[in-house]
């Protein structure tokens, strides 16, 4: 049983700000839908969008500005995450309401590849979120950092304000999946006046929180963000550049974290392309 899942029931203690609770500037844009062409490709069920990191980017900054009083879910997946959609359909269901899915890493390029088409970016949140953060920081933003330990999420914290600058309006650990404390969490950020949400539970705990409490959430873009506080909160060291730019990131955190990851990784991508392989002639994609 995982981890988060044996401590959610623990104690809720009060979530922490690092900067008081005023408004930013993002409301009032369009909310005509962001995604429009932008093409996407079915990857073992999962329809997952074909866009560049500019163009991911410029769609949660337009959903953070319309304020629509929605709750968009964003999932970013890779090979350990459509795994666990294809054997598992109610979290394919979840993946499938999602405002938008991303493609992270070089299993998702090879599966697209597979159905004829060319992925335009890798999407992997450790990138992503940080272009984010550069893009809407300095016309204000307000994030709310749930997930990993205290300590762990009190450094990512520190760690957004000091480098990007973005107003942290609370932070929490990761141990709210059983009631009341995840709606205590859910109804504390929805008081924090947040414009982003990055749960950080992993897959599928986060994607099935975020679709589970988005009605009350209050926030216009929730993200999975898997292990990004980890990397952010100096438990984990990324990759080089030149092994990122040859798409084995992963062996990195293979080598840091083997007992955790050796299954996902070893076991996992094989399975993965092979399923893969399977599913190419299934259903033509409709790529852009």
């Amino acid at each position: 049983m995982p981890a988060a899942l044996v401590a959610a029931s623990r104690p809720l203690p009060e979530d922490r700000r690092v900067s008081g609770p005023t408004r930013t500037g993002l409301e009032g844009a369009s909310s005509e839908p962001a995604t429009r062409g932008i093409g996407s490709v079915r990857l073992l069920g999962v329809e997952v969008a074909n866009a560049t990191r500019g163009e991911a980017c410029g769609i949660l900054e337009d959903w953070a500005r319309a304020r629509d009083g929605r709750t968009h879910a964003v999932s970013i997946v890779n090979a350990h995450t459509l795994n666990l959609a294809w054997e598992d359909p109610a979290y394919r269901a979840v993946l499938g309401r999602s405002a938008v899915v991303f493609a992270d890493g070089t299993g998702t390029r090879i599966a697209a590849r597979l159905r004829g088409v060319e992925l335009r970016d890798n999407l992997v949140g450790t990138d992503l979120v940080p272009e984010l953060f550069e893009r809407m920081a300095p016309r204000g933003c307000r994030v709310y950092l749930l997930g990993a330990t205290a300590e762990t999420v009190e450094r990512a914290a520190r760690h957004v304000e000091a480098t990007w600058g973005a107003t942290v309006a609370g932070f929490h650990h990761g141990y709210v999946l059983d009631e009341p404390a995840a709606s205590e969490a859910a109804d504390r950020i929805a008081a924090s006046g947040a414009d982003l949400l990055l749960v950080g539970m992993g897959n599928p705990l986060q994607e099935i929180w975020i679709d589970r409490h988005r009605a009350r959430l209050g926030v216009p873009v929730a993200i999975g963000v898997g292990g990004l506080f980890d990397h952010w909160g100096g438990n984990l060291r990324r990759a080089a550049p030149w092994v990122r730019r040859l798409g084995v990131e992963w062996v990195q955190i293979l080598l840091q974290q083997p007992g955790r990851k050796w299954r996902r990784y070893l076991l996992g991508n094989p399975i993965f392309l092979a399923r893969a392989l399977r599913d190419r002639s299934t259903r033509h994609p409709s790529a852009g």
